[in-house]
């Protein structure tokens, strides 16, 4: 029996937390010029410092904006709109951002197509004008470009990243090519559903399948769907978790903590 990888992207296979957290800022500043008067580079790069602690709370790229956001009212409490800012830590944010999210969409009366699409202009203009700096801010994972160019499993890329980021990601600094009907990104509908899609189709009936993500609160999400009982999961403790997530996922049985030798060693 031969084996099927469906693999999330970032914190899977590439480190992104650098470029996104660079390019989150660019957008927020098209987004709300206003908020970024004497703002210097000694706060920003405080900024991007603190994106890469609350990084695990990211599902989809355009909520990097709303947390830059939120890091500049936490410190300049004289461009506060929202009322959760007040007193928020680092900690706060990392424990309770899925309820503080909506309440600053609404508060700051902002669309998730809207940042989106600011959040993809921002960095197809830095991919089109500085390719080399674009990739640079990314890293593959040790070991990852080679476990997937040798690769003897059936490989998905099922992400919440745009496609074209991720193809050209595996491509240029990878040196890695994978279909494009491989890739499955924003757009092509919630993570589960895109499991469902690739356990019907005809070429991967009798595989194995196993899915590998970073986030926590996903792979619950496939916990909960009995039509996906067939697919072994697994936590990458190398990604984008806290300490208390893994802990969490280790007492859960569905889920295997899985580390990045090991990962590697599977997709071989």
């Amino acid at each position: 029996m031969g084996d099927l990888y469906a693999l999330d992207f970032d914190g899977v296979l590439c480190d992104s937390c650098g470029e996104s957290s660079l390019s989150a800022v660019k957008a927020a500043e098209v987004r709300w010029p206003g908020l970024f008067h004497g703002v210097d580079s000694a706060m920003q790069d405080w900024i991007v410092e603190q994106m890469h602690i609350v990084r695990p709370v990211v599902e989809t790229g355009y909520e990097n904006l709303l947390l830059v956001r939120l890091l500049l009212e936490m410190k300049i409490p004289s461009i506060r709109k929202s009322s959760v800012a007040d007193g928020l830590t680092i900690d706060g944010i990392l424990e309770k951002w899925s309820k503080l999210k909506p309440v600053i969409m609404e508060e700051w009366d902002e669309e998730r197509d809207v940042l989106i699409d600011i959040f993809g202009k921002v960095r197809d203009d830095w991919m089109e004008n500085d390719l080399t700096t674009w990739i640079g801010a990314n890293r593959f994972y040790p070991g990852v470009p080679d476990a997937l160019k040798f690769a003897s499993s059936r490989i998905y890329i099922v992400t919440t990243k745009q496609s074209r980021f991720a193809d050209a990601l595996l491509r240029e600094l990878a040196g890695v090519v994978i279909p494009p009907e491989r890739i499955f990104g924003l757009g092509t509908g919630p993570k589960v559903e895109v499991l469902k899609q690739l356990q019907r189709k005809p070429e991967n009936l009798g595989l194995k399948l196993h899915f590998v993500e970073d986030r926590l609160a996903t792979l619950k999400n496939v916990i909960k769907e009995s039509e996906l009982d067939g697919w072994n999961l697994y936590l990458g403790d190398w990604g984008y978790n806290t300490r208390k997530e893994r802990e969490e996922a280790a007492a859960i049985p569905r889920i295997h903590l899985l580390q990045l030798s090991d990962f590697s060693k599977k997709l071989k």
